[in-house]
């Protein structure tokens, strides 16, 4: 490789910590002494990464990750730092790039400062990575020590909550921050007259009120361009329920509450409420006690009155089912008459409601009943297939993926897989919109996100071996005989649960109602016709006519009374 013309890519790191250190560890001076060496041993610089405030703790920094890209183009066969610590300083990954990425992957790697060549019997080697990592761990002690110490004495070594800055010669002392101290304080007053969250966040998104996270980005805190793509122009009722939540506000200091996993690892890890620290009347309080537990009190009582209330309709088919025109989730909806409930209780699509922002064009309704008895009916049919349909339906779904697979233009499948996924992504900006809007809630909003996400890796995988040209024929054995190996558990479903619905269904797509010709509303007794797609668990949509007939043969009473909802 030395008698090859040398292109390097330099790598250059300074950790927050080691900033402290002057001119000696900078970017600056690591740049002229690799630029120095290039230029006294003839190797031709190619590309400059750096990576300015990262810790070599992990290597999962932009500059890097960027550097390791570039590589793969073959445009360098070299890479050149200071030394061996600004690669970075934990032991098995630093051994592990040095040593062996780089050299199986034709890259020579230099470290003049430690006179490390990875062409040379690096004999001190082990002992250069022990060493940095033993630093690592040294400054990590040395920087929770004092962090302990300030807290401990009610400094706040964090970053300063909404409604405070830092102040102006100290770092650990919060001041009111005269932008955002008000909204607060109007958020506590709001609160404490007897609005909901959700009421609240509606508020001060139509006052244009520029939330947390976006006020740190734009006028704050320095942010990554990945970092700044996280803030949302829109407060929802989770951030004002967190804010009301904060002691802070009441004057005091509560720091501790998680910590990292190890000195190497990002992940944080919650510490149990006794160990937290907590210092009371620490700075200028934004709101009193007073006003605080008040605040509490009526958030406290809007979100257990729903949960404990007997006339509040609690839905199994929250976070499965959606409207098939838009893709929003559906909405329990419905009225009383003659003290009956069940008998008017619909679902309705979320962007037909007053409140949507977006109206959906068509929308999607049917009786609560009348879908929980399609599905209950529809698992039914499913559970009591025998062997033999099994293994039919099973050997179908097989040489439809094999047909699929053997054709000499895959496109119409792949096409169809480009637009589902285009589908499941829309549904997961839909639900970022419909979380920060407040009308989903943050756990429903989580299990659609990571349920939408597992189908989009499923529908990437699946799109590759097209793509190949390899064979799904024991995939989907392995994934039909799952799915009905566990509906071998149940013989007949005489009652649908929430857990049942969870076990065998992902999804349920609600269409329009298809009126009879010339029909333009849906009379007490006019049939129907409405599309019900059904996903199940593992095997998707199990090929079938989705139009199920609907019976309208209530009285005109009912219909006089759900015709406005």
């Amino acid at each position: 490789m030395r008698n090859h013309i040398q292109l390097a890519d330099a790598y250059y790191r300074l950790s927050d910590e080691e900033r402290k250190y002057g001119e000696s560890a900078s970017i600056t001076n690591q740049r002229a002494i690799v630029r120095e060496y290039c230029e006294k041993y003839g190797i031709i610089l190619v590309e400059e990464f750096v990576d300015d405030g990262f810790s070599g703790g992990n290597f999962e920094r932009p500059g890097f990750q960027a550097m390791l890209e570039h590589l793969k183009t073959g445009k360098a066969n070299m890479v050149i730092t200071k030394d061996l610590s600004r690669l970075g300083r934990d032991m098995t990954e630093s051994s592990h790039y040095a040593e062996r990425y780089f050299p199986e992957h034709g890259i020579r790697y230099l470290a003049p400062g430690s006179n490390f060549d990875s062409e040379d019997d690096n004999l001190m080697a082990p002992f250069q990575f022990a060493m940095n990592d033993v630093y690592l761990r040294d400054t990590s002690r040395k920087v929770k020590q004092t962090l302990n110490t300030k807290r401990n004495n009610g400094k706040y070594v964090a970053c300063p909550p909404y409604g405070y800055r830092k102040a102006e010669r100290t770092t650990d002392q919060l001041v009111p921050d005269e932008n955002t101290a008000p909204v607060v304080k109007m958020i506590f007053d709001l609160a404490a007259s007897g609005q909901s969250c959700r009421s609240i966040a509606l508020r001060l998104n139509e006052s244009c009120i520029m939330p947390p996270l976006k006020y740190r980005v734009e006028c704050r805190d320095n942010f990554t361009e990945r970092g700044a793509r996280r803030a949302s122009d829109e407060w929802n009722y989770t951030t004002v329920k967190r804010i009301l939540r904060n002691r802070v506000y009441l004057g005091h200091t509560l720091l501790g509450k998680s910590r990292k996993v190890s000195v190497k690892s990002k992940k944080k890890i919650k510490v149990p409420e006794e160990e937290w620290v907590f210092t009371k009347n620490t700075h200028e309080p934004l709101v009193t006690q007073e006003k605080f537990d008040l605040a509490a009190h009526f958030m406290g009582e809007n979100t257990k009155a729903n949960g404990t209330n007997p006339a509040f309709r609690h839905s199994i088919f929250g976070g499965i089912a959606y409207c098939a025109c838009c893709g929003a989730a559906m909405c329990s909806g419905g009225s009383v008459y003659n003290g009956e409930r069940e008998k008017y209780w619909y679902l309705v699509c979320n962007n037909l409601t007053s409140r949507a922002q977006h109206r959906c064009a068509h929308g999607a309704r049917i009786r609560y009943d009348d879908l929980m008895e399609i599905i209950r009916c529809d698992l039914n049919k499913m559970l009591a297939f025998d062997e033999g349909k099994i293994r039919t339906i099973t050997e179908n779904a097989v040489q439809q993926a094999n047909a699929s697979l053997g054709g000499e233009n895959p496109a119409t499948q792949i096409e169809h897989i480009d637009k589902q996924t285009a589908r499941l992504k829309k549904m997961i900006e839909r639900s970022y919109r419909d979380n920060i809007a407040g009308m989903l809630s943050d756990d429903i909003h989580e299990e659609m996100v990571r349920k939408f996400g597992i189908e989009i890796d499923e529908l990437a995988a699946r799109r590759k071996k097209l793509v190949e040209g390899e064979t799904t024929a024991k995939e989907i054995r392995d994934t039909y005989g799952h799915f009905f190996d566990l509906a071998k558990r149940y013989t007949c479903v005489e009652t649908l649960d929430r857990n049942i619905l969870h076990t065998f269904i992902d999804r349920i797509e609600i269409g329009e109602k298809i009126l009879p010709e010339g029909k333009k509303i849906a009379g007490p007794r006019t049939p129907y016709r409405q599309s019900i797609r059904i996903f199940y668990r593992f095997i998707g949509e199990v090929s079938g006519d989705n139009l199920r007939e609907m019976q309208a043969n209530r009285d005109r009473e009912e219909a006089a009374h759900t015709a406005g909802m």
